[in-house]
C-alpha cells in the first residue's frame, strides 16, 4: 500500500494523525508531493518526521521559494513565512529540499506538485481552459498532483484518457473541511481518498504562539477554516 502525502506545510500534528491512519490501513511506502515545511509551526520537525519514512520525495513550489525568496510573491505573508522557515530549517536542509526532482513516474503514474509543466499552475475540480496545455506530452494514464489543497479525482477534459488525482492537503486543506487529507493506493492501482480528524484548533494556536509575525495569523486562520481566503 502506497500513501500519497501532499502539502504538509509544517503541520506536524496533522502529519502525525495521517501517518497513524496510513499505518493502520496498511501503508508501507510513501510518495511525498512537495510543500513540506513552509507556513507551519514545526518546519524542521516535519521534515525530520518525513525522513523516517520509506518514501520518494519530489519538490513543490514552496521548497523553491524558500531557497530563492525572490522567486516568490513579495507580499508580507509569503516573505515573512519564508524568512521564518529558512531560519528554522537551516541552509543545508533548504538547499537539499530545493534540489529534489520536480516529478517522478512509477507504475505508469506521473507524480508532480502542481502539473507536469509547472509547480504553480495546476488543475481544479472543474475542467479549465489550460488543461490541454498542462497535460501536453503526458503519456501516463494517471497524473497525481497537489498544490491547490482541493482533493478530487476526475478524467481530464482534453480527451478523457488521463485520470487526474489530487490527494488534498495534509496540513492545510482548502475545501472547507479542516480534517487532514491524503490518499492510499493499493497494489492494483485502486485509489482511496481519506480524511483524518486531528486538533486543528490546537495546530493553529501553536502557529500563532511560535511565530508572532502577520503570516502566522493568516496561516492559522486557513488551518482553522480550511479555506484559502480565510
Amino acid at each position: 500500500m502506497l500513501a500519497l502525502l501532499y502539502d504538509v506545510h509544517g503541520n506536524l500534528a496533522a502529519l502525525d494523525a495521517v501517518l497513524a491512519d496510513a499505518e493502520r490501513a496498511g501503508a508501507r511506502r510513501y510518495l511525498l508531493g512537495g510543500d513540506y515545511a513552509l507556513f507551519g509551526s514545526r518546519p524542521a520537525e516535519t521534515v525530520e518526521r518525513l525522513r523516517s519514512l520509506d518514501a520518494e520525495w519530489i519538490r513543490g513550489n514552496c521548497e523553491r521559494w524558500v531557497a530563492s525568496p525572490s522567486d516568490a510573491p513579495g507580499d508580507e505573508v509569503v516573505q515573512g513565512a519564508i524568512a521564518a522557515c529558512r531560519e528554522a530549517l537551516g541552509p543545508e536542509v533548504v538547499d537539499e529540499l530545493a534540489a529534489l526532482p520536480e516529478r517522478t513516474k512509477r507504475d505508469g503514474v506521473l507524480y508532480c506538485h502542481a502539473s507536469p509543466i509547472s509547480d504553480v499552475r495546476s488543475f481544479l475540480p472543474e475542467p479549465g481552459d489550460e488543461e490541454i496545455e498542462l497535460l501536453g506530452g503526458v503519456e501516463a494514464s494517471r497524473v497525481v498532483f497537489g498544490h491547490t489543497h482541493l482533493p478530487f479525482r476526475r478524467r481530464s477534459s482534453a480527451d478523457g484518457r488521463i485520470e487526474l488525482v489530487n490527494p488534498g492537503s495534509v496540513g492545510m486543506p482548502f475545501d472547507g473541511d479542516p480534517r487532514a487529507a491524503y490518499a492510499l493506493v493499493a497494489e492494483g492501482g485502486e485509489l482511496e481518498h481519506r480524511r483524518v480528524a486531528y486538533d486543528s484548533a490546537a495546530a493553529a494556536a501553536a502557529l500563532r504562539e511560535r511565530f508572532g509575525a502577520p503570516f502566522a495569523d493568516t496561516a492559522a486562520r486557513r488551518i482553522e477554516r480550511a479555506r484559502m481566503d480565510a
